[in-house]
């Protein structure tokens, strides 16, 4: 068995069910004795699960703990893990920065609620989300919002990051706010890029996703 520094591994918190997220529950639950976190509808989907969670479930790993959010539409089962405390959440594939998860398994209402729960949380929550797509999301951004100075000046910074060879996780809830396109569905920048002033938010939220899916 390996050491993980001073450190163990104790626990494997999946928020859904996707290959690229699970894929190296068994091996690491053999090497260290690790706990399966998952949702409790996913059992069936994601083997050897240890500890089945729902809404608003808390998991303890030391002297941290996570409240268990269920943030349904990319995948049904998906959940995101908030670490009020240390003023952390990891969003899986629902919220990436500048972005927002396919909708595999649910529709643009479910996201976008899903979106606003999280969204909900405090300005400085750290959103750790599942991939590096930042700079190609932010570039989607722009073409929806493109006077918006805030995005102009995250972008700069994210291309020099990625420049460097460095990540772009995590960043704030409030950076977030005013630079992802998809929590800014009330922008009246963004509808008017739409052509959608007059819409309800879902419909302005699905008309965005349309377009970075084929963007």
């Amino acid at each position: 068995r390996r050491a993980l520094g001073t450190r163990k591994l104790t626990h494997i918190l999946n928020t859904h069910h996707h290959p690229d997220h699970i894929g190296g529950n068994r091996a690491l639950k053999a090497a260290y004795g690790a706990k399966i976190v998952a949702a409790a509808k996913d059992r069936n989907r994601i083997e050897g699960v240890d500890e089945a969670v729902s809404e608003g479930d808390v998991v303890r790993l030391g002297g941290h703990s996570a409240r268990v959010l269920e943030i349904p539409a990319h995948t049904s089962a998906h959940v995101a893990y908030w670490f009020d405390a240390d003023r952390a959440v990891f969003t899986g594939d629902t919220l990436f920065l500048m972005g927002c998860g396919r909708l595999f398994e649910g529709t643009p209402a479910m996201m976008h609620a899903s979106l606003g729960k999280l969204s909900a949380l405090s300005a400085d929550t750290r959103v750790y989300c599942g991939h590096e797509y930042t700079e190609n999301n932010g570039r989607f951004a722009l073409t929806v919002e493109p006077e918006n100075a805030d995005l102009q000046a995250r972008m700069k910074e994210v291309r020099e990051t990625r420049a460097a060879g460095k990540p772009t996780v995590p960043a704030t809830m409030a950076v977030e706010k005013k630079t992802n396109p998809f929590l800014r569905t009330q922008s009246p920048a963004i509808r008017k890029s739409l052509g959608m002033a007059g819409a309800d938010d879902v419909e302005v939220f699905a008309e965005l996703r349309r377009r970075k899916d084929s963007f």
